[in-house]
């Protein structure tokens, strides 16, 4: 039988585990239900478990009747504090809380390549691991699983994800070479003055107008230090100062985030801003101090499995449906985090279709998703883990 049969055979089921684990919407870290339904599925297939440690999460371990090399398979799980606002029938039951970003449709099209692949064992060379990552929009999920020791027994050759986006329609597949996401750092600038009576500002040092100077200046790290066809993000997003309109406070605080796609620029943007800060409040009197915390890394596309993946798709899904992702998005994604040990690469899956909600933006309340993504995404997985292990992919057609 060929996959795309298979695939056809098991859709309605998948389907209906998509709209189950849609209806019940978990947080970061706390899928406690996400993860023993695909628990559940997964020990159905024959399909060895091993739990996050005390986390929620999980992997499956699937090993083929031949030798070769081991690839992992991710799929995250948790949703977002977003209402939701679709209207559809299996619409979220908890208030306040919703798959507003497809984790539903990532993590079953992961369950859905691991159901396919446990029928094809006897053809399968190496092992996959299907992992089932919480807390990915806290980009802390995929920290958690290699701590616990998702990247051991057996060590992984490579891994690859998928990712829901509604700006390509359902069944189809977007790879991109080179960067994909942005790194994101935060930062929190603590400037000190000297507070006093708003009415005698000359006898104070007014950290609200450094602050304002340096709102602007910061900007200048992107518009004179950063390369015009590179592409950085400094972004302040929150300030906090004083308590009445008629005092100049001690001190005001200025949080962000930073965004790049190379670690060179990355480097570069942490350096500037401290410079900044620091001589900026320095020639107003006052003083900055800086706290810069780097979280998770660019994540930059390996050519050779984006080159698998484009093959699979156009050998089982058509040209048609194998798009280019034209630009890298400067949103981040903790599945960079495996990718700093092994090649890796993010894919996304396409879910728009006839109706216009479908092409939402992510994290939006009333954003609906095309289910066509969930068969063809596992469709093409599948046939690049046969690609990666040197499985005979003509077993699939």
């Amino acid at each position: 039988m060929s996959l795309l049969k298979r695939a056809s055979a098991i859709e309605e089921e998948m389907i209906a585990i998509r709209r189950k684990i849609h209806e019940n919407p978990e947080l970061a870290f706390k899928e406690f239900q996400t993860t023993a339904l695909l628990e559940k599925e997964l020990k159905s297939y024959g399909i060895e478990t091993r739990r996050n440690g005390d986390q929620t999460g999980l992997t499956g371990v699937l090993k083929g009747a031949k030798p070769g090399k081991v690839i992992g398979v991710r799929g995250d799980i948790d949703a977002l504090p977003v209402p939701e606002d679709t209207g559809l029938p299996f619409s979220s039951k908890v208030e306040g809380v919703s798959h507003a970003c497809g984790h539903d449709i990532n993590c079953t099209t992961v369950l859905a390549c691991a159901r396919l692949l446990s029928e094809l064992k006897d053809e399968l060379s190496g092992t996959v691991k299907f992992i089932f990552q919480p807390a990915e929009e806290t980009l802390s999920g995929a920290a958690s699983m290699i701590k616990n020791g998702v990247m051991e027994d057996p060590k992984m050759d490579a891994i690859i994800c998928v990712h829901t986006w509604p700006e390509m329609p359902g069944g189809s597949i977007g790879v991109r070479r080179g960067a994909m996401f942005a790194a994101s750092d935060r930062f929190k600038i603590t400037i000190r003055g000297q507070g006093g009576h708003a009415a005698h500002p000359h006898r104070s040092i007014d950290p609200v107008v450094v602050a304002g100077y340096l709102i602007t200046q910061l900007q200048t790290i992107v518009s004179r230090e950063v390369a015009p066809l590179d592409s950085a993000v400094v972004t302040v997003g929150k300030m906090t100062a004083g308590t009445a309109s008629n005092i100049i406070p001690n001190e005001a605080v200025l949080e962000g985030t930073v965004r790049t796609l190379n670690k060179e620029t990355r480097k570069r943007v942490h350096e500037s801003l401290v410079r900044i800060a620091t001589h900026t409040a320095e020639g107003l009197s006052a003083t900055a101090q800086v706290e810069y915390v780097t979280g998770v890394p660019p994540l930059v596309n390996d050519d050779f499995l984006n080159d698998l993946v484009s093959a699979a798709t156009v050998e089982l899904l058509g040209e048609d449906n194998l798009l280019e992702v034209p630009v890298a998005s400067m949103g981040s994604e903790d599945f960079a985090e495996y990718m700093e040990f092994i090649p890796g690469a993010a894919i996304r899956i396409g879910t728009y279709d006839e109706r216009p909600e479908s092409k939402g933006a992510l994290h939006n309340s009333k954003t609906v998703f095309s289910e066509k993504a969930i068969m063809a995404g596992a469709v093409m997985l599948t046939g690049t883990v046969f690609k990666f292990t040197g499985s005979d992919f003509s077993k699939l057609l």
